[in-house]
């Protein structure tokens, strides 16, 4: 393995890293850091935890002492907690530059944000919708300057789907130079990068991890067969054995639902367990709160949705815990990503019901690994089931009582309206697709049952053939013993 100053890394960012405790360079490191230095763009594939921002961080501080102005460079993530830990890691490594950074994400003041920016800082680190806002709204700055573009989890900004980051990716590039150097990152490469790799005009450099398996080796995987109705049994005995076998263990549960999240919390509380949450309803405040008080081990349990599966470093994570089987196998990657970093051994767990088993198929045909069953006292479990169904059934009545789900609905609508959308209209939009898709889905059915009829006709052509020979020879012999 190459050291950093074989790889052109300067002197003072060397000592940057030795101060973090990064002395050898990783293999993303390694590869990618000298091809962005020569000025090429660049698309890095590595499993979670292995060192990517670094590999794109370094690299763009080192150019930036060559010739620092302005707004230099521009990295887009698709959620805000990822946000800061980027900031916080140039402004680590950019220490001895005097390194000037701006994070413009939802939830925060926008004039204050518009401040920032008009001050021309080196660095910006964005949500895409946000940053979109700004260049709509103000001509107090401009990205005509800058050198970089990097797009950190980029098969999730890329893709289409329930967040669709397309109208502002296209506002941002309308106002960023067309000669830059761009680089792409994330843990999972999806047909989308895979089709920017094969059209990309100037050949970007290209390196994904030559690893089959898509997680690391230290991760032990493991899951529970369990039925629904006892699932968050399960969930409160296995967090009670891990507390008192190991203290000090900090411990993330997902879960695919905001109510489901604050559900999950509640409950665990009033068990006496030490438990945050993290999902898109709070307020950005306290999502950062909740995140500080986890991360500094105030919290030892973080229950979040999937706006924490991606990018978040919190190094003492022991177990991921998937309260819900993940549709994707990618969003499995990203959530047991979240421990057994940077050579540190970690567990993941995943809770598998009746309704799951194609989807532990299709994640261990992802990963290229299989999920080892982890063994559980069924009778430790059965002797506080009523008392967990009851307590949670108390935190639901709890949780209506404060209209959660209206102020979801609110939110969602406030949210249109601020991208310049009608919330009424893209709710007929959505009845209309929904249609849409019943009709194809029926009629995929009505062709499927077509085939089926005409393969089982073919079927049975031979066969009733054979019947007929058969009772044409019976027939036959019948008459030659009636002669």
């Amino acid at each position: 393995m190459s050291d950093f100053s074989s790889l052109g890394l300067s002197d003072w960012l060397i000592q940057q890293c030795k101060q973090m405790g990064i002395n050898k360079p990783t293999p993303v490191q390694e590869n990618c850091l000298p091809a962005i230095l020569q000025g090429r763009d660049c698309m890095g594939c590595a499993k979670t935890g292995s060192g990517k921002t670094a590999a794109f961080v370094l690299p763009v501080l080192q150019k930036l002492s060559e010739d620092p102005y302005g707004i230099f460079c521009l990295v887009l993530t698709p959620t805000r907690e990822l946000a800061y830990q980027i900031a916080e890691q140039f402004r680590v490594l950019g220490k001895p530059l005097a390194l000037r950074d701006c994070i413009i994400v939802g939830g925060m003041d926008m004039v204050t944000q518009a401040l920032e920016l008009s001050k021309k800082p080196h660095i910006v680190v964005a949500t895409p919708g946000r940053l979109a806002d700004h260049i709509r709204s103000s001509n107090t700055f401009n990205m005509k300057q800058i050198r970089f573009l990097i797009l950190d989890e980029a098969d999730r900004l890329l893709e289409q789907g329930c967040t669709d980051f397309t109208k502002d990716l296209e506002v941002i590039l309308s106002v960023v130079p067309a000669k830059r150097q761009t680089l792409l990152f994330s843990a999972t490469l999806t047909d989308t990068l895979q089709e920017l790799k094969s059209i990309a005009m100037n050949k970007p450099f290209f390196w994904e991890s030559k690893s089959e398996v898509r997680t690391v080796e230290e991760l032990d995987q493991r899951y529970i067969l369990t039925p629904e109705k006892v699932k968050d049994a399960y969930l409160v005995h296995l967090i009670q054995k891990f507390q008192d076998e190991h203290e000090d263990w900090s411990i993330i549960i997902f879960t695919n639902t905001c109510k489901n999240c604050q559900i999950l919390m509640m409950m665990l509380r009033e068990f006496d367990f030490p438990a945050v949450s993290l999902h898109s309803m709070m307020k950005q405040k306290q999502r950062f709160a909740n995140l500080a008080k986890f991360k500094s081990g105030v919290f030892k349990i973080l229950i979040a949705t999937d706006v924490a599966a991606r990018g978040l470093d919190i190094p003492t994570v022991q177990v991921v815990i998937n309260h819900n089987t993940p549709g994707l196998p990618k969003i499995y990657i990203h959530r047991v990503g979240r421990t057994a970093r940077a050579g540190r051994h970690g567990v993941s767990l995943t809770l598998v019901t009746q309704y799951d088993i194609h989807l532990v198929q299709a994640i261990e045909g992802q990963i290229q690994a299989k999920l080892q069953e982890y063994s559980v006292e069924e009778s430790e479990v059965l002797k506080i089931l009523t008392q967990v169904n009851v307590t949670r059934r108390e935190c639901e009545i709890k949780l209506e009582s404060t209209d959660f789900d209206e102020k979801k609905e609110i939110n969602k609508r406030k949210a249109m309206i601020l991208e310049g959308k009608d919330p009424d209209l893209e709710q007929k939009r959505r009845e209309e697709l929904e249609k849409i898709r019943n009709k194809r889905k029926k009629f995929k059915q009505r062709i499927h049952e077509s085939i089926q009829k005409k393969q089982d006709a073919i079927k049975r052509k031979p066969q009733k053939k054979k019947r007929l020979l058969q009772e044409e020879g019976s027939s036959h012999q019948s008459h030659e013993t009636g002669e």
